[in-house]
Order: C-alpha cells, then sequence, then structure tokens
C-alpha cells in the first residue's frame, strides 16, 4: 500500500462572489501547491466547506483536482459521513475517479459504540482498494476513537494512517505505538507537527499549507531529515499564526488570510460568513510580524 509523507493541505474551496465554486482558482491553486513542493492535497474535507457542498459539486471538485495533479502529486479524497453506507458509496465512486486516497471522519451526531466506530470503518476499508486515513477529531464530532479502536483498525490491509486532531499528546502517544511500515500518525493540528512527528508521524494535513505551503512542506521535511532544531523553531516561529488561524471556525481564518494577501479565493457558504473585526485584526497582526505577504509569494 502507498504510504503518505510530508505536507498535505487541506485545500480550501474558493467561491465566486454569487456563492458558486470558482474552479478557475482551484486550478491555480492546485498548481500552485505543486509548485511549493506541497507533498499532498486533501480535497472534501472540513477545511473545503463539505457540508455546504452538493454532490454534484464535490464530484466536479475531486475530478478537477485530480485531473490538474496528473499524477505528479497524490490526491486524497474526504469520503467520510455518519451514514456508513453513504460513506462507502462516496469512497467508492471517489476510488474509481482516481483519487490515490481516502480521510474518512469518525461518524458524528449519530455517535456509536467502540464497536459500531470499528464496524463502521472496517466496512469502509473493506470495500476499497485504495488507501484509507482515518480522521479522529472530536472537538467537530463530539465523538473520538478510543485506543483500542485504533489498535484494531491499524491491522486492516487499506487503513495506513490516522489523522490525529484531538489535541490530547497523551493520546497521540498511546497510538503512536502502533506506527509501523503499515500505519503511521499524521498530525491534524499545525501547532503539534513537531511533537507529533517526534512521536513517529509521517507528516501533516495542514491548513496553514493553504498560505505557507513551502514553510509546511519545510517543517516536515526537516524533521524527517534530522534537522530537529531548525523544524523546532519553524514550528514555534509560526505559532501565533497558526493559533490566529483557529480563533474563529476554519476555514474562515484561512480564507480570510488568503484573501488579505491577495489570493482572492472568496467568502464562505452560511451557515459560516465573515470573521468579527477583533479577530480579523488579530489575524492581521499576526500576518505583518511574520511579513507574510512576501513570505508566503
Amino acid at each position: 500500500m502507498r504510504m503518505f509523507r510530508g505536507s498535505m493541505v487541506a485545500l480550501i474551496t474558493p467561491f465566486y462572489e454569487d456563492g458558486s465554486v470558482n474552479y478557475t482558482k482551484l486550478i491555480e491553486l492546485v498548481e500552485w501547491h505543486i509548485t511549493k513542493k506541497t507533498d499532498g492535497i486533501v480535497v472534501l474535507g472540513t477545511t473545503a466547506e463539505s457540508p455546504s457542498l452538493t454532490i454534484r459539486e464535490k464530484d466536479k471538485i475531486l475530478k478537477t483536482v485530480i485531473g490538474v495533479a496528473d499524477h505528479r502529486i497524490p490526491v486524497i479524497a474526504g469520503s467520510g459521513s455518519n451514514n456508513t453506507l453513504q460513506a462507502k458509496e462516496d469512497s467508492l465512486k471517489y476510488e474509481a475517479m482516481g483519487a490515490d486516497g481516502l480521510l474518512v471522519i469518525t461518524p458524528y451526531y449519530n455517535k456509536t459504540n467502540k464497536a459500531g466506530m470499528i464496524s463502521h470503518f472496517t466496512e469502509i476499508a473493506d470495500a476499497v482498494s485504495i488507501p484509507m486515513i482515518l480522521y479522529n477529531v472530536p472537538g467537530r464530532t463530539g465523538c473520538s476513537l478510543t485506543v483500542e479502536a485504533v489498535e484494531l483498525l491499524s491491522r486492516h490491509k487499506n487503513i495506513i494512517g490516522i489523522k490525529e486532531a484531538s489535541g490530547d499528546i497523551g493520546f497521540v502517544s498511546c497510538i503512536s505505538k502502533l506506527i509501523n511500515p503499515d500505519f503511521t500518525v499524521y498530525s491534524g493540528n499545525d501547532d503539534m507537527i513537531v511533537p507529533i512527528l517526534s512521536l513517529g508521524g509521517s507528516g501533516v494535513i495542514s491548513v496553514l499549507a493553504n498560505i505557507l505551503p513551502t514553510e509546511t512542506h519545510q517543517i516536515v521535511d526537516e524533521y524527517l531529515k534530522g534537522n530537529v532544531e531548525l523544524a523546532r523553531q519553524m514550528q514555534l516561529k509560526y505559532l501565533d499564526f497558526i493559533n490566529a488561524l483557529f480563533i474563529e471556525t476554519n476555514p474562515i481564518p484561512i480564507k480570510e488570510a488568503m484573501n488579505y494577501f491577495g489570493m482572492n479565493v472568496g467568502g464562505y457558504r452560511l451557515p459560516l460568513c465573515s470573521m468579527e473585526e477583533q479577530s480579523r485584526e488579530k489575524l492581521q497582526k499576526t500576518m505583518s510580524v511574520l511579513d507574510i505577504s512576501k513570505e508566503a509569494s
């Protein structure tokens, strides 16, 4: 099974002023990420505002990204749902469309027990033949995978890792014991890239990479090459900016930052809306301190 390493951007969905998907900008962003050394593109995830996209839009977005990437960079599709049958159907569809991997979130709202979690992911993984990454983000879903569930699921031949976004370093330490040549951990939080790499992780699925792709790639790359101190310094250098990217619901701040920089990715789909002025000022201040406009160009 193919393993993914490095900085994988959790790609935003660009919109026109009328709220329709800006596919021209989407193509531009994919090309830009390839140029800027992003190691993989994750589409249709949280940062893409996937709950607000139609089925037809999701299919066209994924088809567009796969076509532009043209095997130059892996494309991982978010195919999760709280409906196991729907998640399986989407996973099979995205595999047929040419996705290199799948990102599958824990079933939210109709929260299940450990046995239900294991059955949910196993049924999806049994159906597909491309690599699948578990996605644990209890702050969003209101539920979490257990260490025992991850241990069982890590043995499945198609499940090659977990995107860990609980923010609980103790939990990360426990599941990091499961890392082997066929299973790894990816940071789902940009403020924990180096800590998770230090426990044996293989990279990050990153919001930060939407605006600082080269730098996010470098944090991971330098660490994996053994330049731990440089990676640590970079993690700390961008920490205030990373924190500012989450002062309101993701992807509101990252799209605000990209537009402030001049990337013109548009607004949001309701119920998401523009940032409050106080939050916007704080975000812009962190960008000014780092001189992001020069570094991200």
